[in-house]
């Protein structure tokens, strides 16, 4: 059997793993947990934490597909080996139902949990689509970052008796985070994104002053969320905080030197800690 032969064969052993692949499934889980733990924390009881896993993972898997589905063809002419539609082990049509399918399930879960779930749901997911659909190749790459990103602690605060607005430092902690993420995740795929055309935000920083550039910028955005934690801590447990900024300093110093998709896993190291400083009771979210 010849080697093209084996990979076809491949491809149709296993669909169902193509599938979750091209979904995204790391970034996904990690902001479903954030949620997730944030949302129980804030809120012990109703309808909200019971959904808020389910909503928000059926939100993130629409933004992975539809993420694959959009990149299929441009994802094919850089080789990336990394991506089910590009090896043919699924068809962009499969991703494009499956991304829609998620995208029907987010937001009737969201509107079970309450309008102002709904409403922040869409704004997130929203971004993220906005940008997949065309804005990656634009300045405007980050804007979706920060608008994704700076609004997940109001899925926490949305469930308690009121439904407050977090405060701004907690918001801009998470739109921080978001960015941050956004330079460190394209580190790995600069080269492909030169010969592909992608001209995001990092692309541009990118061009003008050299990959290290991109570097810095992602180091400074995260060490600025857990920076702007410390200063919404409670007086009484600000030594947790302290702890974790010096958590996100060693981690974002190993991304800050490493390649491929180690900056990437280092962010989302420093999103963890993030969740940890609120669930210890070092932050309020209100």
């Amino acid at each position: 059997m010849s080697a093209e032969s084996a990979h076809s064969a491949d491809s149709h052993v296993s669909p169902v793993r193509a599938l979750i692949v091209a979904g995204h499934p790391g970034p996904a889980l990690v902001i479903t947990a954030l949620v997730a733990a944030l949302t129980a924390h804030a809120a012990t009881r109703g309808i909200g934490p019971v959904l808020a896993a389910p909503a928000v993972l059926a939100g993130q898997l629409s933004v992975g597909w539809s993420n694959d589905a959009c990149d299929a063809a441009r994802d094919l002419a850089a080789g990336r080996s990394d991506k089910p539609v590009a090896r043919g082990e699924i068809s962009v049509r499969a991703v494009w139902i499956a991304a829609f399918s998620a995208l029907v399930v987010s937001a009737i879960l969201s509107l079970l949990i309450g309008p102002r779930w709904l409403l922040i749901n869409a704004v997130l997911v929203g971004a993220a689509w906005a940008y997949n659909l065309g804005l990656k190749s634009t300045w405007a790459s980050g804007l979706m970052f920060l608008v994704g990103f700076a609004p997940l602690p109001a899925f926490a605060t949305s469930t308690l008796p009121g439904q407050p607005w977090p405060t701004w430092k907690v918001m801009a902690a998470a739109g921080c985070l978001g960015l941050g993420t956004h330079f460190a995740n394209v580190l790995p795929d600069l080269a492909a994104d030169r010969v592909t055309g992608v001209k995001g935000l990092p692309q541009i920083v990118a061009a003008r002053w050299g990959e290290q550039a991109v570097r810095a910028v992602a180091i400074v955005l995260l060490l600025a969320a857990s920076a702007l934690l410390l200063l919404a801590a409670i007086p009484s447990r600000r030594w947790v905080s302290i702890t974790g900024l010096a958590a996100s300093a060693i981690l974002a110093l190993i991304g800050f030197r490493s390649s491929g998709k180690t900056p990437f896993y280092c962010a989302l190291g420093i999103a963890a800690v993030d969740v940890v400083l609120f669930l210890a009771g070092s932050e309020a979210l209100t």
